[in-house]
């Protein structure tokens, strides 16, 4: 997958690289230099900063010690614990940091060959929809040659310093990454679909049931390799990072580095009992504060569990900052949960495996409204259908989807300020079968996602079979931005973005003739149909100049509903829409009866119940049964 990693700012790590050997110096990158700028986009600094190689600030220096591990890590003096906590789940998934920190023996000092280290290190981030390469010399900022920012255990580790330089880089600068958000982090190391969970608003933490569902949701994400962060939101200024007397920190993200069902009792009671207990170990990025409640390091609760069991889950009682909880206590003391799930599209999986569609698309400005794709959220009426519109096939009766938008990230600057997020959602629309050209009027809305100025929006949804729109927007019109669309389903959905709002005029429309009229044709379902002794196997077609929607087989049943939607544009409105519903054989389908529609715009009734015709070209004669249809016609191809 990294052959298509392209270099941040067209620096080339290997080029640059040579040309330092080549010259004996050390590298500074010109373009993340040693100075404030990278510091701060506003304000000034305090103490006197100095930028300071490894060499400078400890003997011996380590990209690594003792390999890598989420106790290496220490928060610095920027609020940046979201950083950090998505840093030491990353050091838990060895696959996962070997992507982020490429060539990781190529990039160790080496004693024995000093005269090829030259100060420069490169590292990779998923960033809007592919891995970039960024490269950035060793320049640290110190006070009293300490490092003032994200820092290891060990003094002469310098990994986690290195890799928070570079997400600073991509930030703009260090401060930029005060106060950010864990699921951010969590994508850009892995590329993955972040999904917020609210523990408050479901109320898990009394709800069994729901409470067990949501632990499996997310053991199954950790056992196959995703990353998760816990947090205590913190409603004022005064919250944060305040210590509970549990032990916990309020506005703080703490890492997950691991989740069990731990068996209960000792010896041969343990396997005949076989009691198990859902439980959850955090980390503080602090490296110190524990919870200190039930199953804390010191807990009699460990009583309960064989040695060679906690010996197995690595429970020790050091203040290191990582502790043990049951599901139901991280429920109840914690707000919120982060799992960034690693979307398995590999063919040779034996887990299940996603078919991904990709798309970037602009939210973008435009006088003429049939042009302009910054319409705002569906509370603006008026524009909302001038935003950016994407539509895509559920192929199975019905099918989990997931859905993803993340917008372009700003950089931090001097000149411009924080780079700050727009207010972002989506809303998902049922849509005719046959639709190739964009909504103009409102369907059925079958999910909507929440609007917020995160960087990305995430929502997983069960959808039926059918036809759907999906339509990313800013809250407010008139805000402009890019963004990334990602569709997961489960078999292809031939996503794609909905560019023409009629259909187009060629040279030969004049001698074919152009569609005069759109109509929408909603089947509803029918009653009274010709039965059987197991009941009709029926389905609907609707026909129209040659154009046809057929709906799914409604099985056993002589009261079907069709719930089907055909859209056309037609070039003779005089000729009726026909509507035909037949029985389902094995053999040979059987005819069941049919309507015609005029469908003209001068029709003000919408919803027509009719009876059953059979075909005779004379006098033709009725069926059993009636059908519900509900027609929309008008005059104006962009009206519906």
């Amino acid at each position: 997958m990294f052959s298509c990693v392209k270099p941040y700012g067209d620096q080339n790590y290997s080029a640059l690289k040579r040309t330092c050997l080549r010259r004996k110096v050390l590298f500074e990158d010109p373009t993340f230099p040693a100075t404030d700028d990278s510091l701060y986009y506003t304000g000034t600094p305090g103490p006197a900063v100095r930028w300071k190689r490894p060499k400078d600030i400890c003997e011996d220096p380590r990209l690594f010690v003792d390999g890598i591990s989420s106790h290496d890590l220490h928060q610095g003096q920027v609020g940046n614990c979201w950083f950090v906590a998505a840093c030491s789940s990353l050091a838990s998934r060895e696959s996962l940091w070997q992507k982020v920190i490429p060539d990781w023996k190529e990039q160790e000092w080496d004693p024995e060959k000093p005269n090829t280290y030259v100060g420069i290190f490169h590292f990779h981030f998923w960033r809007f929809g592919e891995w970039v390469d960024v490269v950035i010399d060793d320049r640290l900022p110190t006070v009293n040659n300490q490092l003032i920012y994200c820092h290891s255990s060990s003094r002469n580790e310098f990994w986690c310093a290195l890799v928070e330089k570079a997400y600073a880089k991509l930030a703009g600068c260090y401060q930029a990454l005060d106060g950010g958000n864990t699921a951010d982090a969590l994508v850009d190391f892995t590329g993955g679909v972040s999904e917020p969970i609210d523990l408050t608003e479901s109320d898990f933490a009394s709800d069994e049931a729901k409470r067990n569902q949501l632990f499996e949701r997310v053991l199954k994400v950790h056992s196959r390799g995703g990353l998760i962060s816990a947090s205590i939101k913190a409603v004022t200024a005064a919250d944060m990072e305040a210590r509970l007397a549990c032990g916990l920190v309020k506005g703080h993200a703490y890492a997950i580095t691991d989740v069990r069902k731990v068996r209960l009792g000792r010896g041969l009671l343990a396997f005949f009992k076989s009691e198990k207990l859902d439980m959850i170990r955090l980390r503080n990025p602090w490296g110190e504060r524990e919870w200190n409640g039930p199953w804390s390091d010191t807990s009699e609760e460990w009583q309960k569990v064989s040695k060679s069991e906690r010996e197995k889950l690595g429970v020790t009682v050091q203040d290191d900052g990582e502790f043990w909880m049951t599901f139901e206590d991280v429920c109840r003391y914690f707000t919120d949960i982060i799992k960034c799930r690693l979307i398995n599209t590999s063919y040779l999986s034996i887990h299940k495996t996603w078919e991904e569609a990709r798309l970037c698309g602009a939210w973008t400005r435009h006088e003429d409204p049939l042009h302009n794709r910054s319409g705002g959220c569906i509370n603006h009426k008026d524009t909302f259908f001038q935003n950016p519109q994407y539509i895509f096939d559920v192929k199975k009766p019905e099918d989990e989807v997931l859905i993803c938008i993340q917008q372009r990230p700003k950089q931090s600057t001097r000149r411009d300020g924080k780079g700050e997020n727009l207010a972002i959602g989506f809303d998902i629309y049922k849509v005719e079968e046959n639709r190739q050209y964009r909504m103009h009027s409102l369907q059925h809305r079958t999910a909507s996602s929440i609007y917020i100025n995160s960087r990305s929006v995430f929502l997983r949804t069960e959808q039926p079979e059918g036809r759907y729109v999906i339509i990313p927007t800013t809250f407010e019109p008139g805000h402009t931005g890019e963004f990334l669309l990602r569709v997961f389903t489960d078999v292809p959905s031939n996503c794609r973005e909905l560019r023409l709002d009629e259909p187009p005029r060629s040279c030969w429309s004049s001698l074919c003739g152009y569609p005069q009229q759109v109509t929408q044709v909603h089947v509803l379902g029918a009653t009274g149909l010709k039965d059987s002794p197991t009941g009709a196997n029926s389905y609907v077609i609707i026909k129209s100049e040659g154009d046809k929607v057929r709906s799914a087989v409604q099985k056993g049943t002589s009261t079907p509903e069709y719930d089907v939607k055909g859209i056309f544009y037609r070039k003779k409105p005089s000729q009726p829409i026909t509507v035909q519903i037949w029985n389902y054989r094995v053999l040979k389908d059987e005819f069941l009866g049919q309507v015609y529609l005029k469908a003209s715009s001068d029709d003000l009734q919408a919803l027509h119940t009719l009876h059953l015709r059979d075909r005779s070209s004379r006098q033709p004669s009725d069926l059993p049964g009636t059908v519900a249809v509900r027609v929309l016609s008008s005059a104006s191809l962009t009206a519906i």
